[in-house]
């Protein structure tokens, strides 16, 4: 079997491997199922968007837009997955900066999905990774032309609209990046 899609499958099980688990060519478990704009597995068989290729090394500017056009497009699911890449491949000195990125747009992500708790919370320790990253240097306020003042402090505030029963558009909330 050459990838997860030449897996055989079960008809019965709407296009499930017949095995019960999806694999990537080195036998890992990857999960293939369709997934929505949020993220949010679909049954085999149906249509979903196209998900992020993983493992992608981008140079930063190229994160930042294309995790931009994402969160505009509202797929913050998948601008995570750009800012998961960078954080995994990128330089240590940028691995804080981008894990609260990549936390923030989980954070908007499951506030979209109308999880209070979780989407509160991942936007506050998002928010609070990229400060403490900007201030442990200096220049460090603007990287690659993010304001990083500005999406902290825009997290912090939709925290507080979603705790206060705030209902989440994830394109229309999502934030200007660059300021």
């Amino acid at each position: 079997m050459d990838s997860p899609a030449d897996s055989p499958v079960d008809s019965t099980a709407s296009d499930r491997p017949v095995d019960g688990r999806d694999r990537d060519d080195e036998g890992r478990a990857r999960n293939a199922r369709p997934r929505d704009g949020l993220g949010r597995p679909l049954p085999y068989g149906t249509d979903g968007v196209p998900r992020q290729p993983e493992g992608v090394v981008r140079a930063p500017r190229e994160t930042v837009a294309e995790a931009q056009g994402l969160l505009d497009d509202g797929k913050p699911f998948h601008a995570h997955e750009v800012f998961e890449d960078a954080w995994k491949s990128g330089p240590e000195e940028e691995r804080e900066l981008w894990r609260g990125m990549a936390q923030l747009a989980v954070g908007l992500t499951h506030s979209a999905r109308g999880n209070v708790t979780g989407g509160a919370r991942l936007l506050r320790r998002g928010a609070e990774a990229v400060t403490r990253w900007a201030a442990s240097g200096a220049g460090r306020e603007r990287p690659y032309g993010m304001d990083l003042g500005a999406v902290a402090g825009w997290a912090r505030e939709l925290a507080g609209e979603v705790e206060g029963g705030v209902s989440v558009d994830a394109a229309a909330r999502a934030p200007r990046l660059r300021g």
